[in-house]
């Protein structure tokens, strides 16, 4: 199946059931709504309607986010992973019938959060103000204290430290200086002096970098911390009163969840209705819709509505999207396409392509039966248990998938959890177990490895090249179709015995095919691959270039997949290293418990470490060296009016069969 044939639809009906249509296309979604620039139809302006819900939706997300910070849900690990929630139409117009109640509780949630953030401002400031009170607390006179009938006052500070006795010799005689707190920084000064002398003493302190205190109070600081502490008190206690009303509130949490993905339903209806054209009594859509699914939703429309639908084949000069569907085998790694690009208008699905392989070199390179069964056992549990979203279903899948490969090569390798099996036996049980590999260990005979990570490398490129032989093929291009591919398959199958030769004994019968082979690409590539060419010499040129190209690119590909055996002989290496770390102590009891716990550290920490060395290098085969032989890319994924939600959906949603 791969990429679903598109079908362009123009759907006109009365304009009263425009709404209804539309969301009876969101719940389906299976539409991708394109603006309608018919001149003579109307378009509608929904900016200030979808500026209101946007408003309106962030209202109700920000007190859901408050709730959610006063009152956390106390969730089942079972529910935090279930999915969204499915409800019936008609529960949903239900609920929309309460929108008012449940806004209104969402703006006294803000408004309490803001009571709260304004409350701790306040409570900063006044401890703040007690802070700098604590070094004047010993001050027995208000702050704002001038003096007596004789005398005159100086409260304040200086910028350093000093003593009473060093200051009051500076001073007018009869100066008398109290210090009330002294540090390296800063030195806090009661000052007493005649009424006579304040102004003398006033010049000499202004000399000295003398400041009066700021913000002087009718209260000693004494009181004034007083004061403080009980008006903090007080703002403490309406600051939990806030609190409890939120929390009183959460009870609405379920609710504004449901506000908030209805509004984004809303949102996204206006948007589509923005994109209709209109007349008196009717309306207009355009579209696209997958092929299979045009008659069931025209049949269902015809049914409800008066409407006419009309289904046509799309242009070549159109931007068509691309829809992907494939086998349950192969759709799982419909990520890893869509982390590339979508395939474009001349590309074939790469998806079912590449599955096989994927599956395969993922499992080469972890190589560990023990972990693929955690793999397999964990996704597994995973995907029976909870209702996850497609794309995160279609993940687990891959990874269980993955798991399997990886359970296979491990027992092909003989590596469970490294050689635990073996050491377990000889440390325990003093028996020596032999090697449990079904085919060969690695680590003893890496270089067959090798040759077989080149081998599978070639296959892989073939199959590359033989999509591009396909789809020339298809184009009518057959014979460039033939040019393209028989010289590079001649080519790389007569240089691969002599390759091989290098490592191992290759006969001789092997090495004069090859020879043949090769001799027969080479001319093949030289005279065939400037074809195209008008002239004699670019015809030579593009004929050395191509055979150079082959050489040096297919080299560098076919090398690439020496990875399968570097990180297949990582895995079980450190695999085998964790292993003998937990069984170095002598004694059996500590071993046995020094085993066990470097048993579970090291080998999640290997399995984390190899997973994704694993994924990044079975991704990176894929993309470098399959999809250059004959993917382009660069189309457009298939973007459908839809329930884009996050909380909640339709029991009837994407019932599209």
């Amino acid at each position: 199946m791969a990429k679903l044939k598109m079908k362009k639809i123009e759907l006109i009906a009365m304009l009263t059931d425009s709404k209804k249509i539309i969301e009876l296309l969101q719940r389906r979604g299976v539409v991708e709504i394109t603006r309608n620039d018919d001149e003579e139809l109307e378009n509608t302006n929904v900016t200030a309607v979808v500026g209101e819900f946007d408003k309106f939706r962030n209202t109700a997300s920000q007190a859901l986010e408050i709730i959610d910070y006063y009152a956390p849900e106390k969730a089942a690990f079972k529910e935090l992973l279930g999915g969204k929630t499915e409800v019936e139409k008609h529960e949903f117009g239900k609920e929309a019938m309460h929108m008012e109640q449940v806004m209104g509780a969402a703006n006294e949630i803000i408004k309490n959060q803001r009571f709260i953030v304004d409350a701790a401002n306040s409570v900063s400031q006044l401890q703040i103000k007690c802070d700098m009170l604590e070094r004047w607390k010993t001050l027995d006179v208000p702050l704002n204290f001038k003096g007596t009938a004789m005398t005159a006052a100086y409260i304040g500070t200086l910028p350093y430290q000093t003593t009473a006795e060093e200051l009051e010799e500076k001073l007018p005689e009869g100066s008398s200086v109290e210090v009330i707190h002294s540090s390296k920084e800063q030195t806090n000064l009661f000052i007493l002096c005649s009424k006579a002398s304040y102004e003398e003493a006033g010049d000499i302190l202004r000399k000295l970098a003398f400041s009066h205190i700021a913000d002087p109070g009718s209260k000693t600081p004494s009181e004034l911390i007083s004061e403080y502490n009980a008006e903090i008190e007080k703002i403490d206690e309406d600051s939990e009163k806030a609190k409890d009303s939120i929390i009183k509130l959460a009870e609405n949490r379920q609710q504004l969840r449901f506000v908030i993905d209805y509004l984004q339903m809303r949102k996204e209806k206006y948007d589509a209705l923005s994109g209709l054209g209109f007349t008196e009594s009717a309306f207009v859509l355009n579209g696209f819709i997958p092929e299979k699914y045009a008659e069931s939703l025209e049949k269902e429309i015809k049914a409800k509505y008066t409407a006419s639908i009309i289904f046509t084949d799309p242009s070549d000069d159109e931007d068509v999207p691309v829809l992907l569907e494939n086998s349950r085998f192969s759709a799982p790694v419909e990520g890893v396409t869509k982390m590339f690009s979508m395939p474009g208008k001349g590309d074939v699905d790469p998806t079912p392509v590449m599955s096989f392989f994927y599956y395969l070199f993922f499992g080469m390179m972890l190589s560990d039966a023990g972990y693929g069964l955690l793999m397999v056992i964990g996704t597994t549990i995973a995907l029976k248990k909870f209702k996850f979203e497609s794309t995160m279903q279609k993940t687990l899948t891959m990874f269980r998938n993955c798991g399997i490969s990886t359970v296979i090569w491990g027992a092909l390798f003989g590596s469970w959890f490294g050689d635990i099996v073996q050491v377990v036996a000889r440390e325990f049980f003093h028996k020596e177990i032999g090697s449990i590999a079904l085919w060969f260990e690695p680590l003893d005979d890496p270089i067959k490895l090798l040759l077989y990570s080149f081998a599978l490398g070639i296959l892989h490129l073939f199959l590359g090249v033989a999509v591009s032989f396909k789809m020339s093929w298809d184009a009518g291009k057959k014979a460039d179709a033939i040019l393209d591919t028989v010289p590079v398959y001649l080519t790389i199958l007569g240089v691969a015995p002599h390759g091989a030769s290098v490592f191992i004994s290759v006969s001789q019968i092997l090495k004069t095919v090859g020879t043949y082979m090769m001799i027969a690409g080479v001319i093949l590539l030289l005279l065939t691959s400037g074809r195209n060419s008008k002239s004699i010499f670019g015809k030579l040129f593009g004929g050395v270039y191509a055979l150079y190209n082959t050489a040096t690119g297919y080299l560098s590909d076919i090398l690439s997949y020496s990875r399968l055996l570097a990180l297949g002989l990582a895995t079980g290496s450190i695999a085998s290293v964790i292993n003998l770390i937990g069984t170095m102590p002598k004694n059996p009891v500590v071993k046995a418990l020094l085993l066990i716990v470097v048993f579970i550290v090291g080998h999640t920490a290997n399995l984390a470490i190899n997973l994704l060395g694993a994924y990044v290098h079975t991704d990176r085969l894929q993309f470098v060296e399959l999809f250059s032989k004959f993917y382009t890319g660069g189309g457009r994924e298939f973007a459908p009016l839809t329930v884009n939600t996050q909380y909640i959906k339709f029991k009837e949603e994407n019932n599209n069969e």
